[in-house]
């Protein structure tokens, strides 16, 4: 009963595997081509399948939510400092305001 268990958790992580694979562009593969991945995972279920998750998997990193502006990502930001003395956040909000002041449509009362 217990082979039967762990054969089925491999079989589950095997199939993962295979269809994270073959789903993740190629570009953001890590440390091997993608056609690599997936023959080491296809030839060693086990093996594969770990090192795929652990080599080859892309890193998740959180995206930015909507509403949220990537400058309020910065490193430090829940450090007690002051935004007013970072220059590059000081300078992203800047080039922000003019791009949407660009984007912006024009207002009768501006003419």
């Amino acid at each position: 009963m217990l082979y039967e268990g762990m054969g089925l958790v491999l079989l589950a992580l095997w199939i993962f595997c295979i269809f994270d694979v073959l789903t993740t562009p190629e570009e953001i593969c890590r440390n091997a081509p993608k056609v690599l991945w997936l023959i080491l995972v296809l030839l060693l279920p086990l093996i594969g399948s770990v090192l795929w998750l652990v080599a080859g998997r892309p890193e998740r990193r959180p995206q930015t939510a909507p509403g949220r502006f990537p400058e309020y990502d910065r490193p430090g930001r829940f450090v007690a400092t002051n935004p007013d003395d970072d220059e590059e956040f000081l300078r992203k909000c800047r080039e922000r305001a003019e791009e949407q002041r660009r984007n912006a449509p024009k207002r009768p009362e501006d003419d």
